[in-house]
């Protein structure tokens, strides 16, 4: 059984069909579609169901697509360690960064790092924290940053915790006060992130910790505009206070969120007991360096 096989055929099913799978490993679609059906005879069975419009996986399609997932990651662990001997002077480094707060984390890191190993090719992939959960236990990234708790299949190197602030038009009730939590602001809608996005998970938690069930008005990836549906009164919303105060806008106020457990507490995460190739490493020991443990 051939490992371009396995990944050609792990591809269609995460791509979601032959031709985005085709693009995604830069190969050709009947290079693709020849790769899967030499699987499927050398298996003896149908994995992919080509009936309908798309394709859907058998029963048996199901069994071999969670076991390729493993046993890719495992080649990929395996080259990874192969990789050591090398050490830093070549390799690649698979990253996965949040679009909240990189530019003020993570800048810094990356320059640091490619300054140091110029001969990393540091390829970077950017989602929720939800999002690069998945990516990491697929093996698609070696390392990605999250919130913290992060799920127990992880290990994690913090970052740094900043607590969160509350967005409001400049004219709502509590707009001039140093704080507030959530039973101040009534029945204001919420303005959140989009679904993948972990402080959602955090501030809907914290929502449900008090019985409250708020209005969610919208949803964005793109925090200038979440900032400008604040400024028109639709709603709050909620950011870390130090992207906060990078983004200050006149009609728009920002006080502290004194909630319980609302922190943005970002780490660096990885699969448990997983190998961590030399490029990995030299990553995390930077990050260490700029933000050094409390």
């Amino acid at each position: 059984m051939e490992f371009k096989a396995l990944r050609a055929f792990a591809a269609v099913v995460r791509q979601g069909g032959f031709s985005q799978a085709a693009k995604h490993l830069f190969a050709t679609q009947p290079t693709i579609s020849k790769a899967v059906r030499q699987l499927e005879h050398e298996l003896g069975i149908t994995l992919l169901d080509r009936s309908g419009h798309k394709s859907r996986l058998t029963a048996a399609g199901e069994v071999v697509y969670h076991r390729a997932l493993r046993i890719l990651a495992e080649r990929d662990d395996l080259l990874a360690e192969l990789d050591e001997i090398r050490g830093l002077r070549q390799g690649s480094l698979q990253l996965g960064l949040p679009p909240i707060g990189s530019n003020i984390l993570y800048a810094p890191v990356f320059a640091r790092y490619r300054k140091r190993y110029p001969g990393i090719d540091v390829r970077l992939v950017e989602h929720g924290s939800d999002r690069l959960e998945s990516l990491l236990l697929s093996g698609d990234i070696e390392l990605g940053a999250t919130l913290l708790p992060a799920p127990d299949t992880f290990d994690s190197q913090p970052v740094c915790c900043e607590p969160l602030v509350a967005l409001l038009p400049a004219d709502h009730p509590c707009a001039g006060r140093q704080s507030l939590d959530f039973t101040d602001l009534g029945d204001t809608p919420f303005i959140l992130f989009e679904a993948s996005f972990s402080l959602n998970r955090i501030l809907l938690g914290a929502a449900r910790r008090r019985n409250l069930k708020p209005v969610i008005a919208a949803r964005s990836s793109q925090i200038d505009f979440i900032t400008e549906l604040v400024a028109t009164g639709m709603g709050v919303s909620f950011l870390p206070r130090r992207i906060a105060q990078q983004r200050p806008h006149p009609k728009v106020a920002q006080v502290l969120l004194d909630e319980p457990d609302t922190q943005w507490d970002m780490a660096m995460i990885w699969r448990r007991d997983a190998f961590l190739s030399p490029a990995a490493r030299a990553w995390l020991d930077i990050v260490r360096e700029i933000y050094p443990p409390a």
